[in-house]
């Protein structure tokens, strides 16, 4: 007896089109000035998140468009240089789309520590865009801040990578 096999297509919204909305919404959602036991929210870069786990899902011309409209959105939500968080995402976009292919199948602790280092090169091409556009560096304690709220991040990635690596065929 034959059996028949389903191929769960993936279309860009599924692995795109949602993720960017939800990071956008999240940014804003984050930025309520509401404060817990007497602290303000963190602000993490939800877009980081993306631009890491996106190039180990599957190379796309579509990402790295979506990631430039996000990080422009970070730079006009946040009052930041117009410019900064594009380059910085679609800066780490590019590195992990170059490693991606020794990447693939690597452990999470492997993943993870990329995903330190991928968060590290975007804060300091955001640390070297301010430092040009300002004339002075933004505080490393404030930077800090935002660095370890982003790196909290990564199950979120590493469940985008498990969710939809190998979800369609056709891309392996």
């Amino acid at each position: 007896m034959r059996r028949t096999i389903t191929v769960r297509m993936v279309g860009p919204m599924q692995w795109i089109g949602y993720p960017a909305l939800i990071a956008a919404a999240a940014t804003v959602l984050f930025a309520i000035p509401l404060r817990l036991f007497g602290l303000p929210l963190p602000e993490p870069v939800w877009p980081l998140v993306l631009a890491f786990a996106w190039p180990l899902i599957r190379p796309s011309m579509l990402a790295p468009a979506v990631l430039f409209v996000l990080g422009l959105f970070l730079d006009l939500f946040w009052g930041g240089a117009l410019g900064l968080w594009a380059i910085s995402l679609l800066a780490v976009y590019g590195v992990i789309l170059l490693a991606a292919k020794f990447l693939s199948g690597q452990a999470t602790i492997v993943l993870f520590a990329l995903y330190v280092i991928s968060t590290g090169l975007a804060f300091t091409v955001a640390y070297a865009v301010t430092r040009m556009d300002a004339g002075n560096g933004p505080s490393l304690l404030a930077m800090a801040g935002q660095v370890i709220p982003t790196l909290l991040l990564f199950p979120l990635a590493d469940w985008l990578i498990e969710r939809f690596d190998d979800a369609d065929v056709r891309f392996r």
